[in-house]
This record gives structure tokens, C-alpha cells and sequence, in this order.
């Protein structure tokens, strides 16, 4: 696999920090048992004792500045390798409708309600982040219950899967979407038993909202990414970044990335207010412009980079669009669907594959996830790669037989544990008891296959820690445990599965994801061991700073001070 360049800061200049006092969870198992770290510039210089971290200080010739942590603890700068950073700062000035804010309809009609009041005449209200079968009703709403929260304007609530909602009445009539209208393909616009519309919309139906940018089943699956002014998504962004700052993240993979989203990423670098790592997979619709213009491998600098492209295989468990050809256990008229046929599907993996390039598929569904498979399969006879690294995203029911294959062909699956913590009874209610298989982490760790966590935000909020949780006790929100303990992984490797390994299934390895010399300086300081606090209390932990290229990029107790120890 190819590697990064990174921007190498100048040592003659440079700061030297000596960080002491603290519990260091390196994930390094050449720096276990260390009491001290030094930051050079923005990389580790040293990892040991004080004495010997001390005498690396001196060999700086630089004098060092000493930075008691006062019995913190010290993990590495974790890494999201999935997720939706532009999508998740636009939900966040949208209604948060999630099971924390709203137990049931009427709790979220009055959310709306009072958002709507707020707004000016006329103007959208959209809210996200309920889950159906986490409400009293164990349904969704009606359009006619989002029509109370305004006839004259537009009301979107958006699924917490994020591939569709529900709409009142006046966005369907402004659509022109009738019960006479057909169902686009790839989508569904649902309708109850007589046959009138409910106001759910699921995939390529949510293309009344999105546009011509939307689902393109053949072509490259969902894109859900409303467009606002350019200002507006930069700010977005900007409110992103602070959240997954907060969370301990200091590097994102970006794994649905359009024009819109380069172009926003681009200008905030070109301003200096990008404060963590990026890495980009674009959606597979620009394959051509990224063949056509020769970026036939992972390249930019340490902040900002493109590393490959995202295609989807199938939808969503949560939506009950992941593709089973039998039915859905909950209701057998679902079957979801695949977004490509496996033929076509097979090409576009090769022209990738061929000239280098990574590849990262969204894949649910133990036959989308055996299209990845034999897809990738047949790439790596046709034109063998050592270390290609391609992905499966989500991954969430893959066979026994199938994790052998992955180990095989070094796949790379890509898991978010905060998915069945949040909503994890649905899915055994959409399938039945294999879903309680859902993320079988310790499945993946026995057979030898790499685990990697993240947390798909805005579908799940960027907490590594409620993330690391979920992967060793499988409780769910309401309390129950998914599965049985052979799923489970434990909390070292957890840890490492958010921050070591989320940096190798970007590629980055050599350079992040441990508190490694010579690596850049990103660290995490906490107020208790997620390793020797109860497996139930990690998502507890507090995060107390976060620091990128060894500038403090937040504190809970201070304003972040970028570039200053």
C-alpha cells in the first residue's frame, strides 16, 4: 500500500516538551511500562522514564519545558476511520430527535414544534436521530404528525441509519410525489395498507431533497448530503472538527467525500483551521476524474489527504435496506437491495484496484458482503497486490466462512460498536437471531482479521470511548447483552482497534497511532484508565485534552491554545 508524504516541521526552531506524571497507554508494546514522553517539534522524541527522556531533551540542545499531567492517563490520539464530519456539523444545527431528547412521537413533534417557532416563516426544519424501534410507538411518524409542526413549511426527520426519514405532506406535494407516483429505483416511498403515502422515504426516494446529487443505484449508491452555501458548510465543519476534538479523535477518515465536501476541506486548510487530520475517500461516482487525472494512489500531506474511493454494496440494518433476498425476518415484503450487480459491481473494484488504489464498500448483508469479497477476489488474481488494504465498511453480519476469506485477502473491516449500542435489538427484530451477531469483533480478533472501530457520525457521535465500551461488554442502550462473549474483545484491544488500528486501515500507520518515537505527536489525556476501570463505566472516562503535531487543540479546562504546550 502506498504511503503518505507528510509536511515535516523544521527541528531548529522546534519546541521541546517534556509531558511527565501520567499513566501512558502507548499501545506501543516496545514502551510498555512508561512514565514520560517528549514531543520534539510534532513528533514523539522519546518514550521511557524521565531520566531517559530528560537526557533525549538534552541531546535537543533546545531547553525543555516541563508539563506535569498531574496522574492523568495518556492514550494515543484516537482515529475515526469512518465517518461523515461536513454531514455531522449540518445535523448539528438541525433537531437532535434522538432517544436522549425524545422517548416517543409527541416528544418529538414538540422538539420540531419549538424549533419550527424559532424559524422564520417558511423555512425548513429538519431533525435527525430517532430510531423507530426505540420509541414507545415502535414505529415511525406519520406525515400528518410532522404536518403539526407546520403546514406552510418543509419538515424532514431524518432515520438515525441516515438512509431516509420522514417527510409531512407539504414536502411530498412540493415534490410532486402522489400515491400514483412510482418508487425511483433503488428507494421507496412507503405507503400504508390502502395505499396512501405514510411520508416514510427510504434511499434513492430521498433524492426529493437532495437532487440530482443523490442515490444513483448502478452508479454509486446514497448520497444523503444536503447542500447549503459554501459559508454555511465551512461552518459546519468548524463545529464538526470541535466535536470529534472533544471526543479525543485527532484523525478522521472522511468516507463519503464529494466535491462539495473536498472543496470545504480544501478551503478550511487554505485557512489554516484545519485542527485535525483528514483522510478522504471519495464517492465512487468520481472514479473517472480520479483515474482520468492520475491520483492512482494515496497522496497529500499529514493534515489533509486523499486515500481512496467509497463504493456501497448494499444499505442499511437500520433502515431495513441492507440487501437479504429471502425477506426480512420482521417483514418479508423488505428485502433491501444491492446497489450494483455483482458483474458491474466486480469491474469497478478492478479499474480501482489496478492502478493502486484502496477501495472502501459499505456492506451489511452476508451476500453483499460476499459481492466485496468475490469482487476483491478476483482483483488480486487478475493483478496481485501484497498489501492493497481494501475495505468493508460496516461489515455487520459476515459469516464464519467469510472472515476467513477476509483474513485471507487482507480485508479490512471497518466497524462502528456504537451501531448496536444505540439500536442493537432492532436488529435482531429486522432479522432475527443471527443479528445478535451483529459486529462480531471477537470473531475478527480469533480468526487474525484486523479490528477497527469508528463511529460513522453523525449516526453515532464521535465517542471512542462509548465505542471501546460497546466492543467489550455488547450492552446495548436498554441494557441488553448482544451475543455471547466470544464477540467480545477485550479492552487493550479495543483501544487499540480505535487508535493503531484505525491508523493502518487508513494506511497511515508509520506515522500515527501510537505513542511511538518519531511519530506524530497526537495524544489523548483522560481522567481515568479505560483499561482498569470497570468494562461498563469506560464510556465515562472524560476526555481532558486533546493535541495534534503536539499543540493542545482542546481542554475541558482552558481555551484551546493551538501551537502553545
Amino acid at each position: 500500500m502506498r504511503v503518505l508524504r507528510h509536511q515535516e516541521t523544521s527541528v531548529l526552531d522546534a519546541t521541546v516538551t517534556l509531558f511527565t506524571n501520567a499513566t501512558l497507554r502507548t499501545v506501543d508494546p516496545g514502551t510498555e511500562g512508561a512514565e514520560a514522553f517528549l514531543v520534539h517539534g510534532n513528533r514523539f522524541g522519546a518514550v521511557g522514564t524521565v531520566e531517559e527522556c530528560r537526557a533525549a531533551a538534552a541531546r535537543t540542545g533546545r531547553p525543555a519545558e516541563e508539563v506535569d499531567l498531574g496522574g492523568a492517563v495518556v492514550v494515543p490520539g484516537f482515529v475515526d476511520p469512518h465517518a461523515h464530519p461536513l454531514m455531522y456539523g449540518q445535523m448539528m444545527s438541525w433537531v437532535d430527535c434522538g432517544p436522549d431528547r425524545a422517548a416517543d412521537i409527541p416528544g418529538i413533534i414538540a422538539l420540531l414544534r419549538t424549533a419550527a417557532d424559532s424559524l422564520p416563516p417558511g423555512r425548513p426544519v429538519r431533525g435527525y436521530g430517532y430510531e423507530h424501534r426505540n420509541l414507545a410507538e415502535r414505529r415511525h411518524p406519520t406525515k400528518e404528525e410532522l404536518d403539526r409542526v407546520g403546514a406552510d413549511r418543509e419538515v424532514y426527520l431524518m432515520n438515525a441509519s441516515g438512509h431516509g426519514g420522514v417527510v409531512n405532506s407539504r414536502t411530498l406535494a412540493r415534490h410532486g410525489v402522489t400515491r400514483d407516483t412510482p418508487d425511483p429505483e433503488g428507494g421507496t416511498f412507503f405507503r400504508d395498507a390502502s395505499g396512501e403515502l405514510t411520508g416514510e422515504i427510504s434511499d434513492a426516494a430521498c433524492n426529493i431533497l437532495t437532487g440530482v446529487g443523490g442515490v444513483k443505484v448502478g452508479r454509486h449508491g446514497p448520497n444523503f448530503h444536503l447542500g447549503d452555501e459554501p459559508e454555511e458548510h465551512l461552518r459546519q465543519l468548524r463545529a464538526a472538527q470541535e466535536r470529534f476534538l472533544a471526543g479525543g479523535v485527532t484523525t478522521i477518515g472522511d468516507c463519503q467525500v464529494t466535491r462539495r465536501e473536498f472543496d470545504t476541506y480544501l478551503r478550511l486548510a487554505d485557512g489554516g483551521e484545519l485542527r485535525t487530520r483528514v483522510s478522504m475517500y471519495l464517492l465512487s461516482h468520481l472514479l473517472d476524474h480520479v483515474l482520468e487525472t492520475g491520483m492512482h494512489g494515496a497522496f497529500g500531506n499529514a493534515r489533509l489527504s486523499f486515500a481512496g474511493i467509497k463504493f456501497y454494496a448494499d444499505g442499511t440494518l437500520g433502515g431495513w435496506t441492507a440487501y437479504f433476498p429471502d425477506g426480512y425476518v420482521g417483514d418479508p415484503c423488505r428485502t433491501g437491495q444491492l446497489y450494483h450487480e455483482p458483474g458491474a459491481y466486480r469491474e469497478l473494484i478492478d479499474r480501482a484496484h489496478s492502478v493502486g488504489l484502496q477501495t472502501a464498500t459499505h456492506a451489511q448483508s452476508p451476500d453483499a458482503i460476499e459481492m466485496v469479497l468475490d469482487a476483491v477476489e478476483a482483483a488480486q488474481e487478475r493483478r496481485p497486490r501484497s498489501d492493497a488494504r481494501h475495505r468493508i465498511e460496516h461489515c455487520g453480519l459476515p459469516t464464519v466462512e467469510q472472515i476467513e476469506r477476509m483474513r485471507r485477502l487482507g480485508i479490512h473491516p471497518v466497524n462502528q460498536t456504537q451501531h448496536y449500542y444505540n439500536w442493537g435489538e432492532g436488529v435482531t427484530e429486522a432479522i432475527g437471531t443471527p443479528g445478535e451477531r451483529f459486529n462480531p469483533l471477537g470473531e475478527f480478533l480469533a480468526a487474525g482479521v484486523p479490528v477497527t472501530l469508528s463511529s460513522d457520525a453523525p449516526v453515532a457521535e464521535p465517542k471512542p470511548l462509548e465505542a471501546i465500551q460497546a466492543a467489550v461488554t455488547r450492552v446495548t442502550r436498554r441494557g441488553h447483552r448482544l451475543g455471547d462473549a466470544s464477540l467480545r474483545i477485550p479492552a487493550a484491544d479495543a483501544l487499540a482497534a480505535h487508535t493503531l488500528g484505525g491508523a493502518r486501515t487508513l494506511g497511515r500507520e508509520h506515522e500515527l497511532g501510537s505513542i511511538t518515537p518519531g511519530k506524530l505527536a497526537d495524544f489523548t489525556v483522560l481522567d481515568a484508565d479505560p483499561l482498569a476501570v470497570d468494562p461498563g463505566a469506560v464510556a465515562a472516562v472524560g476526555v481532558l485534552q486533546t493535541w495534534v503535531d503536539g499543540a493542545l487543540q482542546h481542554s475541558t479546562t482552558a481555551t484551546s491554545t493551538e501551537g502553545q504546550p
